[in-house]
């Protein structure tokens, strides 16, 4: 019980760094008159951090490096990082330090995953109470951030800074997690390492394919949610918009939990279509709400982040487990998240900061207003354009389901 304790701490803390500075860092720099493109770029930073990061950090943490090691190093650069970069007053500073930082950070978030499950008896059972605190974080995070009505300003990256140097310190009372044996081993660096040829293979499998493909689309116009949600509500007038958002972590956790009931009757196709459909959705309610009578369109688009998370990545990442060799399951999800949070959100960040500008007016004072309709029209619109084409492409059958997680 202990243990679970200190391993819950050490998630809500890595999520709650994570919740109190991307949510609203938009919001922070279009406050400094950048431009929409700019944020785009800082919001892409992540995606870059997590193609690069596998290829350096796991393999130092496979092979020469305790995990909890690692954990002190890179969440301690992190803190000295955030600081430095919520001190910037021009673009090119705050996007290389906040760069610098994405790539610290994200190979924490596999690093933290990798610790936990190193400690458990039984992860299938006892990983999931301990990593819903890492969403409690995300929560408590855009709640406090909401309640002193910090969005626009810097301290969110300094909330986030001194959380970071806290699990920093924390780390150093993680239990010993060595490299294995077998890994540490292994010789050599590259590629093949991070993704073996076994798991690219399983591209030779038409559906498969097609997955890979409709995972790696529907995060372009994921990024407009990610990057543009908050700056969108602040700017039309919605209250403790920070605060709000964190029903959508709050949506996630309960249709976390409908998963295994859904799964069973719909099956991947259907599920994964539902989350594709769900993004579809929450745009256009976005597009048509407003902060007085259209307020519930804008909470329920909110609230469709559970059904647009789960139902389509974590279906998803069910889906490649069932496909891929046992040997090669990791490798295989780890490829999946190069598409997706790497390759896909890095595009979308590169497309949707050139459409928010297309949609800016720019005041005297350098402020910017945006329609906000048809940006979020075209986000919407992509969405469907993805979810036919995958609903008709996508042919596999499933068989009967007994062993879903949750069954």
């Amino acid at each position: 019980m202990v243990m679970k304790a200190r391993l819950a701490a050490m998630m809500f803390l890595e999520f709650f760094i994570w919740g109190a500075w991307y949510v609203t860092v938009g919001t922070w720099l279009l406050a400094q008159h950048f431009s929409g493109a700019q944020v785009a770029l800082v919001g892409g930073t992540t995606a870059v951090g997590a193609i690069v990061s596998p290829f350096l950090v796991g393999w130092l943490s496979d092979r020469f490096f305790a995990t909890q090691h690692l954990l002190v190093v890179l969440h301690g650069a992190g803190a000295v990082l955030l600081y430095i970069a919520s001190n910037q007053t021009s673009f090119s500073p705050i996007y290389w330090v906040v760069l610098a930082y994405a790539c610290v950070y994200m190979p924490t978030l596999a690093l933290t995953n990798a610790l936990a499950f190193r400690q458990m008896k039984d992860p299938k059972i006892e990983f999931g109470p301990i990593r819903v605190f890492g969403t409690l974080g995300w929560i408590i995070a855009g709640i406090t951030i909401s309640s002193f009505k910090l969005e626009a300003t810097a301290m969110p990256l300094r909330l986030a800074a001194a959380s970071s140097l806290a699990l920093a310190i924390y780390s150093l009372t993680l239990p010993h997690t060595p490299p294995l044996k077998q890994a540490a081993a292994s010789n050599g660096f590259g590629l093949s390492k991070i993704v073996p040829p076994e798991a690219v293979r399983l591209l030779k499998d038409k559906s498969f394919a097609i997955f890979v493909a409709a995972s790696f689309l529907i995060c372009i116009p994921l990024q407009f949610y990610y990057v543009f949600t908050n700056p969108f509500l602040v700017e039309i007038g919605v209250s403790n918009p920070a605060g709000k958002m964190t029903g959508g972590q709050m949506s996630e956790l309960f249709c976390m939990l409908l998963i295994p009931w859904f799964f069973r009757r719909l099956g991947v196709k259907y599920m994964l279509i539902a989350g594709m459909t769900a993004w579809a959705l929450r745009y256009v309610l976005f597009a048509y709400g407003n902060p007085g009578a259209g307020l519930w369109m804008l909470y329920l688009g909110i609230l469709l982040h559970g059904i647009c998370y789960d139902f389509f990545f974590v279906t998803g990442q069910i889906y490649v487990d069932r496909k891929a060799p046992v040997a090669y399951r990791a490798a295989a999800q780890g490829m999946i998240t190069l598409v997706t949070y790497g390759a896909g959100m890095l595009l979308g960040s590169f497309l949707s900061g050139p459409i928010v500008d297309h949609y800016a007016t720019i005041a005297a004072d350098g402020s910017a207003t945006h329609a906000w309709r048809p940006i979020w029209l075209i986000a919407g619109g992509l969405s469907a354009a993805i979810l036919v084409l995958f609903f008709f492409a996508f042919k596999e059958k499933d068989e009967p389901e007994t062993g879903v997680v949750g069954a």
